[in-house]
C-alpha cells in the first residue's frame, strides 16, 4: 500500500519576506509607494495627513482578516452584497405539459367490497371460537346441520 502525504495548513500563506507574505509585501509596497509620492507632491502637513490615512487602509488591506479572509475579499462581498436586489421573489411560471411531467398520476384503485356482516355469519364465527376450530365453517349445508346439531349437544353437556 502507497501513502501519499496530505498538505496540512492550505489555508495558512506562505511567509516569504520576513514575516510577510507574497500578497501583504506587495500592498505595503504600494502603500509606502504612495507615501513617498505624497512626501514629493504635497507641502508637510498635507503629506503627514494623508501619509496616515494611506499607511492605516493599506495595513488594513495587509493584515486585517474577518472570519478567516482578508480584508479585500471582505470588501469585495460587502460591496457586491450592497450592489445587489434585496428582495429576491421567485415566480415560476409552470406550463400544463410541463405540470402533467411534474405530478404523478394516480390512478383511483377500486376499494375492496366488504362481505356483509349478518346475525348468521356472526353466529357462525361464534361456533368456530366457541368449539375451539372443530366448527370449520361452510362447505356444504348438510354437513353443517349435522355439524351444528354435534356441536350444540357437545355445548349442553
Amino acid at each position: 500500500m502507497q501513502q501519499f502525504t496530505v498538505p496540512q495548513f492550505i489555508d495558512v500563506e506562505d511567509k516569504v519576506i520576513g514575516p510577510l507574505s507574497v500578497r501583504q509585501f506587495i500592498i505595503m509596497l504600494a502603500d509606502f509607494g504612495l507615501v513617498f509620492a505624497t512626501y514629493k507632491l504635497f507641502d508637510f502637513s498635507l503629506f503627514l495627513f494623508s501619509s496616515i490615512i494611506i499607511v492605516m487602509v493599506g495595513f488594513t488591506f495587509a493584515f486585517i482578516k474577518i472570519n478567516g479572509a482578508p480584508f479585500h475579499y471582505f470588501l469585495l462581498n460587502l460591496l457586491q452584497t450592497a450592489k445587489r436586489k434585496h428582495l429576491r421573489v421567485w415566480n415560476r411560471v409552470v406550463e400544463p405539459s410541463e405540470l402533467i411531467d411534474i405530478v404523478p398520476v394516480f390512478k383511483a384503485k377500486p376499494e375492496p367490497q366488504r362481505p356483509s356482516v349478518t346475525s348468521s355469519h356472526l353466529s357462525r364465527l361464534s361456533l368456530i371460537v366457541d368449539t375451539r376450530g372443530y366448527y370449520s365453517g361452510e362447505e356444504d349445508e348438510s354437513a353443517n346441520i349435522t355439524r351444528e346439531k354435534n356441536i350444540e349437544d357437545l355445548l349442553k353437556a
